[in-house]
């Protein structure tokens, strides 16, 4: 299969709003970074995402209660073409003191969607 330089570029520029976006807590710009409806599989459930459903609850989740911030440890593409890039990931948490909570291996799918690089799905292994 061909790569495509232009829509990962796009793909991983997606992944940068994303990551400062949670990071601010930024619910809006958060949510510009995805394509609805998105799927997140973790913690052997899948869940829909629609647009308005994360807010700022979504930080109440006992997953986050000692979180700080994220970052990315690795992002590797898999795959590539005009419209859709398959993006390999690690990303660890933080507390607020810099110790870390945990890394997390995942899967994103970013996708351009009436000309929107998005994500679309991903599949983590975070709680």
């Amino acid at each position: 299969m061909s790569r495509n330089a232009q829509s990962e570029a796009a793909a991983m520029a997606c992944l940068d709003a994303f990551m400062t976006a949670f990071n601010a807590r930024d619910m809006q710009a958060f949510e510009q970074t995805f394509n609805f409806p998105s799927i997140r599989l973790a913690s052997n459930t899948m869940r829909i995402i629609n647009k308005g459903d994360q807010t700022q609850a979504t930080f109440d989740h006992a997953s986050l209660k000692e979180w700080d911030h994220s970052a990315w440890e690795k992002r590797e593409i898999i795959h590539s073409g005009a419209d859709k890039v398959h993006i390999d990931t690690r990303f660890t948490r933080y507390r607020k003191d810099g110790s870390i909570i945990g890394g997390f291996d995942s899967i994103y799918v970013v996708t351009c969607e009436d000309g929107h690089w998005g994500i679309k799905a991903r599949s983590s292994f975070a709680p």
